[in-house]
């Protein structure tokens, strides 16, 4: 019998190429586990509730990013949460008897309490403070064994493991102790050398255009030592050179060297890393305009929900049960 997994993102935005590699994880997990991936649009609200998000939109375009970078609805259950109603009833019982504590000391929220409140957010709330306890219900909802995660989220799993076996010793063994399936994640610069993100306006979005992909490029900052083509170059000072670490590594030891030695300009290497990207890109664009067609995205997560209320319902009985409810 297959293990099952459950992971999940905020739609708060289309996704771009640094989202990719946590994607693939995805695709690749389709193999080995029973899968549930949810768009948390609850968790959305956690930092956005004072925005007029339009969250059916988001929320159906981040699942046209992922069936078109390779989730498959006949192999994982795609859901939206809040269809999901068993996410909210679990976390409500975690919330009676999980320490106050125990969420204050989960290092993101001191982290996003500071960042977010810099740019005027009030993130006083209890819905901000009690996320990671609805991401844990997100995850034991469906018995999870496992949560594929970058190294950032390792501390929300370990609060999971630490609710499971409080309600275990509480109540009864219901719940798995979820393990953290910690992918590598490479760290990918937006096109100015900052983080990449939407807000920022420095990301290449998955569903970029190859005039797009070629644009973005040119916006790439390299080596601002190297003025001239003759002039030798330091690719590790350059974004060109870490998208190609990530995206043609088999090509980076030659390209290392004829920068260093000023035998190819920053020019050549842009127009080689665009023709790289648009390789990477166009099969997901083909996969999307599938997807794109009325109704097919609207089926893929009624169906998601469906099978994942099933599991849900299940595990919510006997959560009932054995806390005399």
């Amino acid at each position: 019998m297959q293990k099952r997994i459950f992971s999940g993102m905020r739609p708060t935005g289309s996704l771009h190429i640094g989202h990719l590699s946590v994607l693939q994880n995805w695709v690749a997990l389709q193999n080995h586990y029973e899968c549930f991936f949810g768009v948390v649009d609850w968790h959305a609200l956690t930092t956005g509730y004072a925005d007029r998000l339009e969250l059916p939109n988001l929320v159906r375009e981040i699942a046209l990013d992922w069936l078109s970078v390779g989730l498959d609805p006949d192999r994982s259950s795609i859901l939206v949460q809040s269809q999901v109603k068993e996410h909210a009833e679990l976390h409500l019982l975690f919330s009676m008897f999980t320490p106050l504590s125990w969420l204050e000391r989960v290092p993101t929220y001191k982290d996003q309490m500071q960042q977010l409140g810099q740019e005027g957010k009030d993130l006083s709330t209890y819905g901000f403070l009690g996320y990671p306890l609805l991401q844990a219900a997100d995850i034991l909802v469906y018995k999870a064994e496992a949560v594929p995660v970058g190294e950032d989220q390792v501390p929300h799993i370990e609060l999971c493991r630490e609710v499971a076996r409080r309600f275990n010793y509480l109540y009864g063994p219901v719940f798995p102790e979820p393990q953290a399936l910690i992918g590598k994640v490479p760290l990918l610069p937006g096109v100015d050398g900052r983080k990449m993100s939407k807000s920022y306006n420095n990301a290449i979005s998955l569903t970029a255009s190859p005039a797009e992909i070629h644009a973005r490029v040119q916006q790439m900052i390299t080596d601002p030592a190297r003025v001239r083509k003759s002039d030798p170059g330091h690719p590790e000072v350059c974004i060109v050179h870490r998208f190609k670490q990530i995206y043609a590594p088999e090509a980076v030891a030659q390209v290392e060297l004829d920068c260093r030695e000023a035998k190819m300009g920053c020019v050549a290497c842009k127009a080689q890393l665009a023709a790289t990207l648009e390789k990477l890109l166009a099969p997901f664009r083909e996969r999307r305009a599938y997807w794109e067609e009325p109704g097919r995205v609207e089926k893929v997560l009624q169906d998601g929900a469906e099978r994942a209320r099933a599991v849900a319902a299940s595990t919510m009985r006997e959560v009932r049960q054995v806390m005399g409810l």
